[in-house]
């Protein structure tokens, strides 16, 4: 089976391009192992000093796959298997924002739940100018997880995170802009280019320097973050198993 994630790296930088070649590169569960072992793999690297994370050109990611059975049917596997498979976007999100380069999430058409889980997880995030951001987890009976909730509330607020959570409305990129969630905008179809000039500055910095910065300001962000999400997928898996949830998934992902 053909790898998901490609890597292209430019000097001190590396692209890291997630492509599924479908299904609005929506994640199953190869796609998720695969992303967790890149970032691992990028860890160990002493020689780079950013990383540019992007998705297919069509859309950075359409969120969890609702169709694909291996991320809904757990009835063959036991309580702790069941568990580990709900954690395994956990486990994603928290290698990367471990990377001790620079992150940057370059995006483009659509950043949708799980997809904005993992773009929250990098240093920052460019998005294209007629590209949105959409958290719809509550209208498919789930919590914002992949410790994603505490990232978005110390990006936006509580306020603003409810209502981007709650009323699960598109977000243009101009609102993602003003809010705080993306760091740059770039013309369709250049945000990697974007990225990547960002990358490639942040990569001139001594790099002890510049991941001791990171390190700091994520422990300082982030000293509260994992009180507020260690049972995320615990509830997304309490909450997700019940027939109002099902039946609202079935329902979402036959519009999509």
């Amino acid at each position: 089976m053909e790898d998901y994630v490609t890597l292209e790296r430019s000097d001190d930088v590396m692209i890291v391009r997630f492509d599924r070649k479908g299904a609005l590169n929506a994640f199953d569960q190869k796609m998720i192992t695969e992303l967790t072992d890149t970032a691992k793999l990028l860890a160990e690297d002493l020689t780079l000093r950013s990383v540019v994370l992007t998705g297919a050109s069509a859309a950075f990611s359409s969120g969890i796959d609702l169709k694909d059975a291996q991320n809904w049917e757990l009835e063959a596997m036991s309580d702790l298997e069941i568990r580990r498979r709900f954690y395994r976007g956990v486990r994603l999100c928290q290698a990367w924002e471990d990377l001790p380069q620079i992150t940057i999430a370059a995006a483009e058409g659509m950043m949708v739940g799980a997809g904005c889980a993992l773009g929250l997880a990098c240093d920052w995030r460019v998005l294209a100018s007629d590209a949105y951001l959409f958290v719809p987890e509550v209208q498919v009976g789930l919590n914002l997880q992949w410790g994603a909730l505490p990232r978005l509330v110390t990006l936006v607020g509580p306020a603003r995170a409810k209502e981007i959570c709650l009323l699960g409305e598109k977000m243009s990129s101009d609102q993602a802009l003003d809010w705080g969630l993306v760091s740059r905008l770039a013309e369709p179809g250049k945000s990697v280019e974007v990225a990547l000039g960002l990358a490639q500055r942040c990569a001139t910095n001594p790099p002890i320097a510049s991941a001791m910065v990171k390190e700091a300001v994520n422990a300082i962000a982030g000293a509260l973050h994992k009180v507020g999400s260690y049972a995320d997928a615990d509830q997304s898996q309490l909450s997700g198993t019940n027939q109002t949830a099902a039946a609202a998934r079935r329902r979402f992902a036959d519009k999509k």
